[in-house]
């Protein structure tokens, strides 16, 4: 990276004036994040807006938008908002951690409390998250909502935030009330759970990359309506349930050529094993149903030379880029932002072929 550069890559912003959503990329520096247009696999220069940080507010994570959980909100001194959507709760968390600590450079102890909660409770890498939704659902152990009360509003289908994490210790995903805490808040941030009426719904808003979900007999929480769909749908059952169902290995930003029009646009790709598929999906789309997708089964990878246009890409398009062949011969050619990150999914692709 640069000098001066303290984070960069793909994320996803939503406009000001039309609220549509389009993959930028970001440059942050001490005090300003920049974001540039990408035309054939390249930055545009210059940056297409700055965002100044001085007296910036940042949300983390950001719920206003049902089918956009992975989003950072940040509030400028003059009240400007901006919305920007990463491709993983990882990946966000990283912007909010670096962004956090570029508001609050000035003040060491702020930047210490950012330091202990990234390194804080993480996931067993043998649980999924979609695990413990499918066991909260189960009608004989799960957890059983019910009508709830606050302060003189009921609510149906409810429950509340100390017998969610009585439930998370107790079936031994947590080890202790801060552990499930923090998972409660990872359900909530992956939209799998919403907070209901003002107790919950006003932790939301108060968020600093602090844990959203209150272990508190008064906050209630239900459902999202987006898991009940998932699990209902017949159309979302009907679309290659097979090749989704693999365990996630990877997913990222990258820039893809089109196999007809032979442009690029930036991509969200997700790598799965068992079975092995590699999809992309539209970042500008709400819905998250790939856009296209192919077996690794007896497929090659390889990187593509950096000097000069490689054969098969079309435009002034170089560096960092890489091809995958399918079986059936279908070429796909994909640009990483780094060489390092080209390598990682070159890598991570040639385990599963």
């Amino acid at each position: 990276m640069e000098d001066g550069v303290l984070k960069e890559g793909f994320l996803v912003k939503r406009g000001h004036i039309v609220h549509n959503w389009k993959a930028r990329w970001f440059i942050l520096r001490q005090n300003t994040l920049l974001y540039y247009k990408l035309e054939g696999g390249r930055k545009v220069t210059p940056p297409k807006g700055r965002i100044l940080l001085d007296g910036c507010a940042i949300t983390c994570p950001c719920l206003e938008y049902e089918n956009r959980p992975l989003l950072i909100k940040l509030k400028t001194r003059t009240s400007t908002e901006y919305f920007l959507e990463a491709c993983s709760r990882e990946e966000r968390d990283a912007w909010a951690f670096e962004i956090t600590g570029a508001i609050h450079a000035g003040q060491p102890g702020k930047v210490q409390q950012l330091h202990i909660l990234k390194n804080s409770f993480k996931l067993p890498p043998h649980i999924s998250l979609h695990c413990i939704v499918d066991k909260m659902h189960d009608s004989s152990g799960g957890i059983r909502p019910s009508p709830n009360m606050e302060q003189g509003s009921t609510y149906k289908k409810t429950f509340i935030g100390s017998s969610l994490v009585d439930w998370l210790i107790s079936n031994s995903f947590s080890a202790n009330r801060l552990e499930a805490v923090t998972l409660a808040s990872m359900l909530m941030e992956e939209n799998f759970l919403r907070p209901v009426g003002v107790r919950s719904m006003g932790a939301i808003r108060s968020g600093d990359l602090a844990e959203q979900f209150l272990d508190d007999s008064t906050a209630l929480y239900t459902f999202a309506e987006s898991y009940k769909k998932k699990i209902s749908s017949k159309e979302d059952i009907s679309l290659s349930t097979v090749e989704l169902s693999g365990t996630v290995v990877k997913q990222g930003y990258l820039a893809k050529q089109g196999h007809k029009r032979k442009n690029w646009k930036v991509r969200r790709f997700v790598l799965r094993k068992d079975p092995a598929f590699l999809h992309y999906y539209d970042p500008s789309k709400e819905e998250n149903r790939p856009v296209g997708g192919f077996s690794l089964r007896g497929s090659l990878v390889s990187a593509l030379e950096d000097n000069g246009v490689p054969t098969g890409v079309k435009g002034n398009v170089q560096g960092n880029l890489f091809k995958v062949i399918t079986k059936d011969d279908t070429h796909y050619y994909i640009q990483a932002s780094s060489r390092a990150e080209r390598t990682e999914w070159i890598e991570a692709i040639k385990k599963l072929t």
